[in-house]
Parts: structure tokens; sequence; C-alpha cells
């Protein structure tokens, strides 16, 4: 955990519980390794979303290109955890 007390782990399970949430998906299905768009059917609508919760809940800027970057729950939870400073 960092000085604030936040783990990858908690990071990891707010992005799978949002990505349940907005895609209908059982949380046991997203994975680590799973593929926002392919495993997902994830659309851009969808991904930006995912985006505007990340920054909102944690206080980042995600930029366009970074965005696009985000392929995997893995990839979202890394850059995160990266931003805050949270070993991954």
């Amino acid at each position: 955990m960092n000085a604030d007390g936040l783990s990858r782990e908690a990071v990891l399970e707010k992005v799978r519980e949002h990505l349940s949430t907005e895609l209908e998906v059982p949380v046991a299905e997203i994975v680590e390794s799973t593929r926002l768009r392919d495993d997902l059917d994830a659309d851009s609508l969808d991904l930006y979303e995912l985006v505007m919760e990340l920054e909102d809940t944690y206080g980042i800027s995600v930029s366009e290109e970074e965005a696009a970057g985000i392929e995997t729950v893995q990839q979202a939870v890394d850059f995160v955890a990266e931003r805050l400073g949270v070993p991954t």
C-alpha cells in the first residue's frame, strides 16, 4: 500500500466493479487479462466512461492518447497505480 493506504488490489476491484456495472458482465468474468473491446465488447463510449470514472475516483488526468493505449483491465489498473505511486 502507498502512503494513502491504497493498494493495487483496491484499484483492480474498483475497475472490475465499474466494468461489471456499466457492461452488465459478472465481476467474476473480469480478470486482469480481460480485453476491454474484444472480451467485454466495450465501445468508445464505454471506454470514455471508464476513463472518467478513474479520473473522478482517483483525481488523475488521462489524455486521449493515454486512454487509447489502455486495452486490458491490467493496463487500466497499472496506469492508475503508476499515477498514484502504488507499487504494481
